[in-house]
C-alpha cells in the first residue's frame, strides 16, 4: 500500500474504487478519479427520447381518426417546432446552471488534508450523507485501507456505535468529539467529525493517534529525532540502555557532548564510559571534565519488572537514562559562587584537628578532612560513598537513619555510638549535625581522632594481658613444680633400692628424664612470667654473643648463612649472660625454622634461596630514642641486640599473638609455643624491651622477620666478673639433726621427709604454718627449719618470723617453685636460704647439710670471738 490519496465520486452501480492487489492505483486510474470521469446518466437525454415516442404516438392516432396525411403532417409540423423550442430553452437553462455550478476540483481537497507533520500525523477522510468515502489522505488510507469509510471502520461493536453516535451528532450539531476510539489492531485514536460543505452535505472525519509508549515500542523510539532535540535544548540528555548497561540509543545533544559528534550512534557501548564521578560522587561527562557541569543522572526503567520464577526478557531491562544538568528547574540553585563558598568551607575544616565529614541530604559523603579520614581508618585518602560503608553491619542501618533523618528535618544536632569496621570491638562516638544553606552539604559528621589513644588503649591493654598470662603461667608452674618435685624425688628413692641391672631401673630413669624434661618447661613458663631466678652481672653483648656463635653455627648448619656485626663504643648492661644465651638461642631458632619453612627471600630475586641470620649490635643514644616517638620505649641510652632473618617474614594476624604463651605456628607436635614466651620474660624481667616487625625488600613485601631487644646501658661502675665457683662437693655433715619440715602439699613434704630421714635427720613434718609454730613452741630443740613459702593460713615467712623471735639464730631454708630474686624482694627475713623447686633427694640433703654446717661454723667462730 503505497499511501495514495484519492476522490472516490458516487457510483451507485459500482461501489467504492477498490484497491488492486498490486497495492497500487494505475496512474489513468488516479487522474479519472481526481478529475471526476465517472459521471452520472443526463436526465435530458432520457426525456427526448421519451416525448419522441409519444410524439409518434399521437400522430399515428390522428391518422387514424381523420385517415389525412395533411392534417397527420401538419400535427407533427407544429409539434416539431413545439420540441425545438423547448430544447433550445432547455440548452440555454442547463448550461447557464453549470456555469453556476461547477464540479469540484477534489485534487485540490487531497493537497490540502495532506499532513506536512511528520511526527504526529493525522488520518482524516470525508464523507457524504450516504456514509461514503468521498476523499482521504494517505495516512487514513495507509491506517484503514479505502474500502472502510467512518463510521463503518474495522473495531468492536461498542467503538462503532460510538462512531455512528458521532456521525449522527455531527450531522445535528455540526461537530462531535470521541476521545478513545479503539480499532480491530487496539490502536487508540483521538476522533473528531465535523460538518462541511455549501450544503454541509459533507463530514470531515479526523483521527488522531494516542501513543502509549509500551517497552518493546520504547526499543524503537529514535532519540535523534525532534523529542531528543527539545530535551537537549532543556539541559537534559537521553540515552536508552540495555540491562547490561550497553547503549541502545543515544540522542544528538548526548553525542555532541559525549564524543563531540552529534552523528554518532554510540550502540553497543557502555554509558559508564563517557561519565566519571569525582571524590564527592557527582557526575561529569568524561570529555568535559570537572569543567563541564555537573550532572543528575535519573534512571527511568521502561518495563515492568518479570513476574517471580520467570526469567527477564531482553526488552524488561531496558532503561532510559536522562542526564540532567545542575541547575536546570526551580530551586535547584547551582553556581559557581556557591561552589566557592563550599571549597572555602572544605579549605577550613581540612586545618581542623577534629575529624570532620559532610554528606548530602541522601546520605552521601561530600568532604572529609584528614583527621576524619585517620579515625576511621582510611590513611591512604579515599572515602566510601556512604558513611554506612565505615561500619559493622549491625550499625549501618541506624547510622542510615539518622543521617538522612538529620539532613531531611529541622537543624539539630546529637551523637550516636558506632563501632567502626576498622576497630570492630571499640565503640566510637559520632556526633550529626544537620546544617542549612551550604548547597549539596546537608549533614556535618564529627569524630575525634583517637588514633594515638586506641593505641595507646591496645598497648595497655596488650601489657595487661601479658601481665595476667604471665602471672597465671606462674601460678601453673608453682604448682606444677610440686608434682614434678614428688614424682623426681620418688624415682630417686626407687633407684636407691634398684641397680642398672634391674628389670624396672630403665623405666624409672625414663620417668626420671620426662620429669626433668617437664621441670624444663615450667622454667620457661617461670621466665616468662618473669619469675625465675637470675645472676645477673655486668656484661658487654658482644661477648654474649661470641660465646653462643659456635653452639649457633651447628644448629643452623650449611645452608644457612650465620652473619654477625658489632658497633663501635657499645654500653655495658646488667643482665644473666645464661639467659642472654637463651634468648639468642630461642631466636635463632625460630629464624632458622622460618627459613627451612617457608624458603630464603632476597632483595632481589637473584638472592632468594639462600638462608642468612644475622646478629646485629647497636648503640642508641637517648636523643635518637625520643626522635622514634615511641609510647613504650622511655628515653635513655641503649645496646640494642637486632636478630633477623630472610625467612618471608611475620603474618599480620599473626604479629598481636606472638609472644603468648603456647602460641604457635608450627605444627602439631613441633613446638611448644613457650621460645618467644620465654624470651619476652626473660627481657622483661632484665628491664629491657623486645619488638617484632618485618623487614621489606624492594618490592616492598615482607623480606623476612626482625626481632629488636633495647638493653639499658648499665652507667654504674662495672664491677668484677663473677669466678665460676668450683663444683660443689657433697657435704661432710654426719652428727644429724632435728629438723622441721612445713609443707602444704603432701607429696612434697612425704618425699622430703624420707629423703631427709634416709640421711640420719630425726624430722618432725607439719602440714601447714600454725601447725609448725605449734610445734616449735611445745619446746622442741629444732636444728634448721625447712619451709615451703606459699602455704593456706600462715604462710612460711609469717612463721619463720614467728620463730625467729624464739630462736634468732636458727638456720631457715625455703622451698618454692617461685623465682628466688622475687621472693627474697617479699621476704624480709635475713640469713635465709632458698631451694628451688623441683629438687632430687641428692640436692635437698645436700642443701640441708650445707646450711647445718655454714650454721654451726658461724657458731664457732661467734663462740671464739
Amino acid at each position: 500500500m503505497t499511501g495514495t490519496s484519492a476522490h472516490i465520486d458516487d457510483k451507485p452501480t459500482t461501489g467504492p474504487v477498490t484497491i488492486p492487489a498490486n497495492g497500487t492505483i494505475a496512474q489513468k486510474d488516479v487522474s479519472g478519479i481526481l478529475a471526476g470521469n465517472v459521471q452520472h446518466n443526463n436526465p435530458g437525454k432520457l426525456l427526448t427520447i421519451i416525448v419522441g415516442l409519444a410524439l409518434l404516438v399521437s400522430a399515428g392516432l390522428i391518422f387514424a381518426v381523420t385517415a389525412s396525411p395533411v392534417m397527420t403532417g401538419a400535427y407533427i409540423g407544429g409539434l416539431l417546432v413545439l420540441l425545438l423550442g423547448a430544447f433550445a430553452a432547455e440548452r440555454f437553462t442547463s448550461t447557464s446552471h453549470q456555469a453556476e455550478i461547477a464540479t469540484p476540483d477534489w485534487s485540490v481537497t487531497v493537497a490540502a488534508i495532506e499532513s506536512e507533520n511528520d511526527t504526529f500525523p493525522v488520518a482524516i477522510a470525508i464523507t457524504d450523507r450516504a456514509n461514503r468515502l468521498v476523499c482521504a489522505n494517505k495516512v487514513f488510507l495507509g491506517a484503514f485501507g479505502t474500502e472502510a469509510s467512518p463510521p463503518m471502520l474495522d473495531a468492536e461493536r461498542p467503538a462503532l456505535e460510538a462512531l455512528n453516535r458521532a456521525s449522527r451528532n455531527a450531522w445535528r450539531d455540526g461537530e462531535a468529539v470521541i476521545e478513545e476510539f479503539s480499532d480491530s489492531k487496539l490502536r487508540t485514536w483521538a476522533v473528531q467529525a465535523t460538518r462541511a460543505g455549501r450544503g454541509d452535505d459533507h463530514l470531515i472525519w479526523r483521527f488522531r493517534r494516542k501513543i502509549v509508549l509500551t517497552a518493546s515500542e520504547a526499543l524503537q523510539v529514535d532519540l535523534s529525532g525532534p523529542l531528543s532535540g527539545i530535551l537537549s535544548r532543556a539541559g537534559i540528555e537521553a540515552v536508552i540502555t540495555g540491562s547490561d548497561g550497553t547503549i541502545r540509543s543515544v540522542g544528538a545533544g548526548f553525542a555532541e557532548r559525549a564524543v563531540g559528534d552529534p552523528t554518532a550512534t554510540l550502540v553497543g557501548q557502555e554509558l559508564v564510559s563517557f561519565l566519571r564521578a569525582d571524590e564527592r560522587e557527582r557526575i561529569f561527562f568524561a570529555r568535559e571534565g570537572r569543567s563541564g557541569t555537573p550532572q543528575t543522572l535519573i534512571d527511568v526503567p521502561l518495563s515492568e519488572a518479570p513476574l517471580a520464577g520467570t526469567a527477564p526478557s531482553p526488552e524488561q531491562g531496558t532503561t532510559l537514562m536522562l542526564l540532567v544538568d545542575s541547575g536546570v528547574g526551580v530551586g535547584s540553585g547551582w553556581d559557581g559562587s556557591a561552589q566557592a563558598g563550599v571549597a572555602q568551607l572544605e579549605a577550613l575544616l581540612a586545618q581542623l584537628p577534629l575529624g570532620l565529614a559532610m554528606t548530602d541530604r541522601d546520605g552521601r559523603f561530600l568532604f572529609g578532612n584528614e583527621a576524619f579520614l585517620r579515625s576511621v581508618g582510611r590513611d591512604e585518602g579515599e572515602l566510601p560513598a556512604f558513611p554506612t560503608d565505615l561500619v559493622v553491619r549491625e550499625d549501618k542501618t541506624p547510622l542510615s537513619d539518622a543521617v538522612r533523618r538529620y539532613g531531611r528535618g529541622p537543624a539539630s544536632r546529637g551523637d550516636m555510638a558506632v563501632r567502626l569496621s576498622s576497630q570492630p570491638d571499640e565503640p566510637v562516638s559520632l556526633g550529626l549535625a544537620g546544617v542549612r544553606g551550604l548547597g549539596e552539604a546537608a549533614v556535618l559528621l564529627s569524630l575525634a581522632d583517637s588514633s594515638e589513644q586506641t593505641q595507646l588503649k591496645r598497648q595497655v591493654a596488650q601489657a595487661t594481658k601479658m601481665q595476667a598470662v604471665g602471672q597465671l603461667a606462674g601460678g601453673v608452674a608453682h604448682d606444677f613444680n610440686n608434682v614434678l618435685t614428688a614424682i623426681i624425688g620418688t624415682c630417686d628413692l626407687m633407684l636407691l633400692r634398684h641397680t642398672p641391672g634391674d628389670s624396672d631401673y630403665d623405666d624409672i630413669q625414663q620417668i626420671r628424664a620426662n620429669s626433668n624434661r617437664a621441670a624444663s618447661l615450667t622454667r620457661q613458663l617461670l621466665a616468662f612470667s618473669r619469675q625465675q631466678t637470675l645472676r645477673p652481672e655486668i656484661l658487654q653483648l658482644p661477648d654474649v654473643v661470641s660465646e653462643v656463635g659456635p653452639l649457633i653455627k651447628r644448629l643452623l648448619g650449611e645452608k644457612i648463612d650465620y652473619h654477625v656485626q658489632h658497633d663501635r663504643n657499645l654500653g655495658q648492661v646488667r643482665a644473666d649472660p645464661q639467659q642472654l644465651e637463651q634468648v639468642i638461642m630461642n631466636l635463632a631458632v625460630n629464624a632458622r625454622d622460618a627459613i627451612n619453612t617457608n624458603g630464603a627471600r632476597g632483595r632481589t630475586r637473584k638472592e632468594d634461596g639462600k638462608g642468612r641470620i644475622s646478629l646485629l649490635t647497636r648503640s642508641v643514644k637517648s636523643h635518637e630514642v625520643v626522635k622514634l616517638g615511641s609510647e613504650i620505649l622511655p628515653a635513655a641510652d641503649y645496646t640494642v641486640l637486632i636478630v633477623q632473618d630472610n625467612g618471608g617474614g611475620i603474618p599480620a594476624q599473626v604479629l598481636p599473638k606472638l609472644f603468648e604463651p603456647f602460641f604457635t605456628t608450627k605444627e602439631l607436635g613441633k613446638g611448644t609455643g613457650l621460645g618467644l614466651s620465654t624470651v619476652y620474660g626473660i627481657v622483661k624481667q632484665t628491664g629491657g624491651f623486645i619488638f617484632a616487625d618485618n623487614v621489606m625488600d624492594s618490592s616492598n613485601r615482607p623480606m623476612g622477620a626482625r626481632f629488636t631487644i633495647y638493653l639499658p646501658v648499665h652507667a654504674g661502675e662495672a664491677p668484677q666478673r663473677r669466678k665460676d665457683s668450683a663444683p660443689q662437693k657433697s657435704s661432710n655433715w654426719s652428727a644429724g639433726g632435728r629438723i622441721l619440715l612445713v609443707e602444704d602439699e603432701d607429696m612434697v613434704r612425704a618425699v622430703a621427709e624420707r629423703a631427709l630421714a634416709r640421711a640420719g635427720y630425726q624430722i618432725t613434718a607439719c602440714a601447714d604454718g600454725e601447725e609448725g609454730l605449734e610445734a616449735f613452741q611445745e619446746g622442741s630443740a629444732f636444728d634448721i627449719v625447712v619451709s615451703d613459702v606459699v602455704m593456706p593460713g600462715m604462710d612460711g615467712p609469717a612463721m619463720v618470723r614467728a620463730i625467729r623471735e624464739i630462736n634468732p639464730q636458727i638456720p631457715v631454708l625455703f622451698m618454692s617453685g617461685y623465682a628466688e630474686e622475687a621472693l627474697r624482694k617479699d621476704i624480709d627475713v635475713p640469713h635465709m636460704h632458698f631451694l628451688p623447686k623441683p629438687f632430687s633427694v641428692a640436692v635437698i640433703t645436700d642443701k640441708v647439710a650445707m646450711v647445718m654446717a655454714e650454721a654451726q661454723e658461724a657458731k664457732s667462730e661467734a663462740k671464739s670471738a
